[in-house]
């Protein structure tokens, strides 16, 4: 069986698995890393979304194949190690708004947000409402509106 090597959460590891296995099912089966949830494996729900190189993807959709030896795959459990705390300010945020009911989709939803306002902060220019609205994570539960405040919250916490 193939041997991929990644960094992931910070540390550089190895996994056995066969090439075609999504890298979803490699993360959550083979090691144990759990906060990328499983909703439809089409990339559409998001609940998966995780980092790759800092940018946002859903390891529903990537066989572990296409993952390079020199990628870092971030998850929600190692966001908070990006800022050096027990919680990313994104996390802080979520709990400071009650955002969570079932909390299924919001590590997808917290991954999303924190790629979102770096990739605004990238450009210069602070999260807006416009950029919210390119989020697409799905939540069942419906608190949209206490996502967005939020992310808006967590995007002042993250600092420039």
């Amino acid at each position: 069986m193939p041997t991929h090597t990644f960094k992931l959460n910070g540390k550089q590891i190895s996994v056995e698995a066969e090439d075609g296995v999504r890298l979803l099912w490699v993360l959550r089966d083979l090691l144990g890393v759990t906060g990328p949830k499983y909703g439809c494996a089409l990339e559409v729900c998001k609940s998966c979304t995780s980092h790759i190189n800092g940018k946002a993807f859903n390891p529903c959709s990537v066989q572990v194949k296409d993952i390079e030896p020199s990628d870092e795959v971030t998850t929600i459990e190692g966001l908070p190690a990006t800022v050096g705390k027990d919680l990313h300010p994104m996390q802080e945020a979520w709990l400071k708004y009650d955002v969570a009911q079932c909390g299924y989709c919001q590590p997808g939803q917290i991954m999303a947000a924190v790629a979102k306002v770096k990739q605004a902060r990238a450009e210069g220019r602070d999260i807006t409402d416009a950029d919210l609205d390119e989020l697409r994570n799905i939540c069942r539960c419906g608190t949209y509106s206490r996502i967005r405040e939020a992310v808006k919250a967590g995007a002042e916490d993250m600092g420039a």
